[in-house]
């Protein structure tokens, strides 16, 4: 839940928040509803009265051409369509019964020198990231060649090992064992690692190792977007696994579809070079280079022709 104090602190820097009525009412909350940040803020708009409501210069040059009467049923359209907050952008000075009515129906009124359209776009990309879906994960997340790779398997399959030996080899850590995955854009699944896990990577054996203090600040990373999982499976797996898939596999992820592939976990495959082999590949199909379809045209272009 977010609400409106925590979007005052969570923006101090960006934003010099002044309170001018309402702070009684700080821990208002903003609805989160799964809407999109468009949605949550706006300029001043009684069709949507349920979203924060901001006052530039042109809105308030509409709302002070009305004498006071016309003002109040304006302001009461927004409290009973229960509007989290109002916010006065470009350092504007806020009416008189503006103020009186935020403060006699405890609704948060703030001012800030912000333009208008900057504070509406700081907020929204605020809002999108803080009430984005997330969702916890079981595995290893990876930056390797430049793409988030969402390590999966069953426990005891060497996915921390396979991490360690990718971290070796160049790649960086995000994080180990438990990642947090949130869908901060229609098609765009961020991950991160728990404040209590960031550069940790548990190695049976071996323990905690602290990557950062091992390999250097450059080992690890503070978050990547999830584009490729790759799900380890036992070689005696046979019904799980498909040798040669004609098509591309994928996971649903909050909603959105990630690439994925399997690989098999036997002794003498060098599974980190199958990682990276899996990830320049997964990156010429994203450029849109598919080696597999190519080859199913040479071999229909070569049955075309009588050949063997």
């Amino acid at each position: 839940m977010l609400t409106v104090q925590d979007l005052v602190h969570d923006n101090t820097e960006d934003i010099q928040f002044a309170w001018v009525a309402g702070q009684t009412a700080a821990d208002r909350l903003i609805p989160d509803n799964g809407m999109a940040a468009a949605d949550l803020i706006g300029h001043l708009n009684l069709i949507h009265p349920s979203r924060i409501q901001v006052f530039g210069t042109q809105e308030m040059d509409y709302y002070t051409r009305f004498d006071s009467k016309r003002r109040i049923h304006h302001l009461d359209e927004l409290l009973a369509g229960g509007v989290p907050a109002i916010l006065i952008a470009d350092g504007l000075p806020p009416t008189e019964d503006l103020i009186e009515g935020c403060e006699r129906n405890h609704i948060p009124l703030l001012s800030t020198p912000v333009p208008a359209a900057e504070l509406i776009d700081l907020l929204r990309i605020y809002l999108s990231r803080r009430l984005a879906p997330t969702t916890t994960v079981h595995g290893v997340f990876m930056d390797v060649l430049g793409v988030g790779v969402l390590i999966t398997g069953e426990s005891g399959l060497g996915k921390s090992e396979l991490a360690l030996e990718l971290i070796s080899r160049g790649h960086g850590l995000v994080a180990d064992d438990a990642v947090d995955l949130s869908r901060t854009a229609p098609h765009v699944v961020e991950g991160h690692c728990p404040e209590l896990l960031r550069n940790m990577l548990e190695v049976r054996g071996l323990g905690l190792l602290n990557i950062r203090t091992i390999f250097g600040e450059t080992s690890v990373r503070r978050k990547m977007k999830l584009k490729l999982i790759v799900h380890l499976v036992r070689a005696t797996a046979q019904d799980k696994f498909e040798r040669l898939p004609l098509q591309d596999m994928t996971q649903d992820m909050l909603g959105c579809p990630i690439r994925k592939v399997m690989l098999q976990v036997a002794a003498g495959r060098n599974l980190a070079v199958l990682v990276e082999a899996a990830v320049r590949n997964t990156i010429l199909k994203l450029r849109g280079i598919d080696t597999l379809a190519e080859f199913m045209a040479r071999q229909a272009e070569a049955i075309a022709r009588g050949q063997p």
